[in-house]
């Protein structure tokens, strides 16, 4: 009979295997997802003719990990084939490859296989017995809802200036790019022209919003619809969220009131409009509606925060996550008021949670310094510059202070490699790169003087 300790060990090593072989499995669609956009992108049928194999690579990317960097201006590039593909590729980066491998198994009457519902349970952070087909279908059902009526409220304002098809054309496509946290934009100066106008704005931050805070909270609320029902990650992130949005407002409107480049010559009322707008577009989503550029040091240095922070879990946004920011700052209130566990409304945080996010900080701030090194070798750019494109390529952001078209091949293929970091989670490489190993070996405790 086998012992029982080598039967716990092989089992260990059987969950490690699994979870290495799920890592390779997303990177392996993603990356089968990736060159599939390329190969369509590069096509002459779509674009005009300026769209070279890095810049079709650059921009398949920056579509399907939803974040909106750009070296070519999308609305003259692309024709209206290109501009489409970028649009597929927005839904399926969004909303996630195994949620749409899941739903189109699904309209196929295909049979939907253990491990692919496992692993469309984990990118929808949902646990125990659960129809993962139906929820599927919810929620995609509630991404085209939500993309509808922000077409609708946006074409208001764009059918009367563009026409009916062209506007509503417009409308769709920047709907469907906020609500997956694209950032994506056919106009030259991004929604420059519309900083004023509070219907295109406010509809815009809705969806960045609505996207960023993650389908795991939106099935939450819509099953339960009582507070103290809710999950410890859904109160944390509708507890959050609207802070951090509060503290980005009054932040760029404190740094940037008197900037005449930005929201100097405006009214007080457009300048907290245009706050609020860049409060929720720094936190993954990559619209801009004032030259990014002009920003000073201090807001640029407050917008990488908050780009580095990012959406929610299973959302379609990026950064290390709000609530993995939440569980760290918890864990740090817990160390100073020397309280024995990390707790939050009424519940205790785990210590492999709290490990965690620590490690998602830490590996996240080790590609971003790899990254920034790399650039700084490729690129004669000042590193204030580079250190905001890097940010913002890794919170799969694509807000730019203007120097993503003017970046080298190499420099491109660095902010493609970080972009896909970003998008799939600093995490789930880590475990293609270091093959996780249990093991049931505890050695004695000493202490090590820290700080």
């Amino acid at each position: 009979m086998t012992p029982l300790w080598r039967t716990s060990f092989a089992f260990g090593l059987q969950q490690d295997n699994s979870r290495w072989s799920e890592a390779k499995l997303i990177l392996g669609s993603f990356l089968a997802i990736l060159m599939v956009g390329t190969l369509f992108l590069v096509q002459p049928s779509s674009h005009g003719g300026q769209v070279s194999v890095i810049d079709a690579l650059f921009t398949a990317t920056s579509a399907i990990s939803v974040t909106g960097l750009g070296v070519v201006d999308t609305g003259t590039a692309f024709t209206l084939q290109g501009q489409i593909i970028l649009i597929l590729l927005m839904e399926i980066g969004g909303l996630g490859q195994m949620t749409m491998t899941v739903l189109l198994l699904a309209l196929l009457s295909k049979r939907v296989s253990l491990r692919q519902q496992v692993l469309a349970k984990e990118a929808l952070g949902q646990e125990g017995s659960i129809n993962i087909v139906r929820l599927v279908k919810r929620i995609i059902l509630f991404a085209f809802i939500a993309q509808l009526i922000g077409t609708g409220l946006m074409a208001i304002r764009w059918v009367p200036e563009l026409g009916w098809a062209h506007g509503l054309y417009v409308s769709f496509f920047h709907a469907a790019s906020a609500f997956n946290n694209a950032g994506f934009s056919l106009f030259a100066n991004n929604l420059m022209d519309y900083r004023d106008d509070p219907l295109i704005s406010l509809t815009i931050a809705g969806l960045l919003i609505l996207g960023g805070i993650g389908f795991t909270v939106i099935v939450d609320v819509f099953r339960k619809r009582r507070w103290r029902r809710f999950k410890l990650h859904t109160k944390l992130m509708l507890a959050v969220t609207p802070l951090l949005l509060l503290a980005g407002t009054l932040m760029f409107w404190l740094l940037e009131h008197n900037n005449p480049d930005t929201l100097g010559n405006a009214p007080f009322s457009r300048q907290m409009l245009a706050a609020f707008f860049h409060s929720a577009s720094a936190r993954t989503a990559g619209f801009n509606t004032v030259d990014i550029g002009h920003f000073t040091p201090a807001a640029l240095l407050f917008m990488m925060m908050l780009m580095f922070i990012g959406a929610g879990t299973s959302s379609t946004g990026g950064g290390i996550k709000v609530t993995t920011f939440s569980v760290v700052m918890l864990s740090t209130r817990a160390f100073l008021t020397k309280q024995p566990h990390v707790t939050a409304f009424g519940r205790t945080i785990g210590p492999q949670v709290v490990t965690k996010s620590l490690a998602i900080i830490i590996v996240s701030t080790m590609v971003l310094f790899l990254a920034m090194f790399l650039l700084m070798m490729t690129e004669s750019l000042p590193f204030d510059k580079v250190m905001f494109e890097v940010v913002s390529a890794f919170a799969t952001v694509g807000l730019s202070t203007g120097i993503t078209a003017s970046l080298s091949e190499p420099g491109k293929l660095v902010l493609v490699l970080v972009m896909i970091c970003g998008r799939l989670g600093p995490l789930t490489l880590a475990f293609m790169l270091a093959r996780p190993f249990e093991t049931r070996i505890k050695y004695p405790e000493e202490n090590v003087y820290t700080g």
